[in-house]
């Protein structure tokens, strides 16, 4: 019933303005989110090595940055490369406590920019909750898009990402981010998300979307998610498949198409050619990485928007004149 979903809207509307709010401060939502996680890690041997305990004691002093600047002066700059081969080698052999408290047991493979074919990224309990977290936000943030119609909140999601049918390495599991985070996906989300556990394992791609294509029918999707190659794809299939004009005639409530990690406008001649024209449809930017969840596009032809509180901690350091960051979570 479409007032369910103008419930949501509403409820929706009313976060967004509260953490407008709570946003106000930046810079303190950072320092607290670099407190939380020098105090988590302080007594891993990552935080021991580099003196967390110490770097603590240094909160609340007169001067708002001494946390800071005394972690700056104590914590070097890792590249992957050091990362892995000093710490995260011996988390993936099974070493607990190293650069996060406990054992982690889920690593996600990504092609990265560093010198490996491929970047070997440990992924733990918090950061799984924090990637879903921000992922929710995410849709939270449609409260401002004011002419999606409210049935829209109350309809299928489609994520098409890698498989959720990760490989056993000894004492882990490996694999592509999304199908880590969306195998692990809240109970109370696997109502609306599609394509479900059984086609979302898939690790044949072609399989996989002919087997979306055929289903397609049966649900009422209202966002997708995915690689623009592969959701253009997807849509031309169905749309042949059905044998109809576009997209919209299999998915009349289809909204919203998230994406990341490439530029939208080379595609979007393509998908204009797919969707109804009639029809309010939106492009939400995300800036999803194997490192965690950095930022999304919280506005109608906004910018992305760096989420703040949610595990990361940004440093931005000067180097040769332009900006590097260090993220730390």
């Amino acid at each position: 019933m479409a007032i369910i979903g103008s419930i949501i809207k509403k409820g929706i509307t009313i976060t967004n303005n509260i953490k407008k709010v709570r946003s106000s401060k930046p810079d303190k939502w950072q320092r607290s989110t670099l407190q939380k996680l020098l105090k988590k890690a302080k007594n891993t041997d990552f935080g021991q090595r580099y003196k967390f305990e110490k770097i603590l004691t240094q909160n609340g002093l007169k001067k708002q940055n001494d946390m800071y600047d005394l972690f700056k002066s104590l914590v070097p700059i890792h590249d992957y490369n050091k990362m892995y081969e000093e710490w995260w080698s011996t988390v993936r052999k099974g070493k607990k406590n190293v650069t996060w408290p406990g054992e982690v047991k889920y690593f996600a493979l990504s092609s990265g920019t560093s010198d490996a074919t491929s970047k070997i990224i440990p992924v733990t309990k918090a950061m799984i909750k924090a990637i879903h977290k921000a992922s929710i936000s995410q849709v939270l943030a449609l409260g401002h898009f004011k002419d999606l119609p409210n049935v829209a909140f109350q309809k299928d999601y489609l994520m098409l990402g890698g498989s959720t049918s990760l490989t056993n390495v000894d004492n882990h599991f490996e694999g592509d981010l999304s199908g880590i985070t969306v195998g692990k996906i809240p109970f109370w989300f696997e109502r609306f998300y599609k394509p479900g556990k059984e086609i979302g394992k898939k690790r044949n791609w072609e399989k996989k979307l002919n087997s979306i294509k055929v289903k397609a029918a049966e649900w009422d999707v209202s966002i997708v998610a995915g690689v623009p190659a592969w959701i253009q794809i997807l849509f031309e299939r169905i749309i042949e498949h059905y044998n109809v004009k576009d997209i919209h005639e299999i998915w009349p409530n289809l909204v919203a198409y998230g994406w990341g990690g490439v530029a939208i406008e080379p595609y979007k001649e393509g998908f204009s050619k797919l969707l109804n024209p009639d029809k309010p449809f939106y492009f939400l930017e995300t800036y999803l990485a194997s490192e965690g969840f950095i930022a999304y596009q919280a506005k109608p032809n906004g910018h992305l928007q760096m989420i703040l509180n949610n595990g990361i901690f940004y440093e931005f350091i000067p180097l040769l004149k332009k900006t590097s960051m260090k993220m730390v979570s």
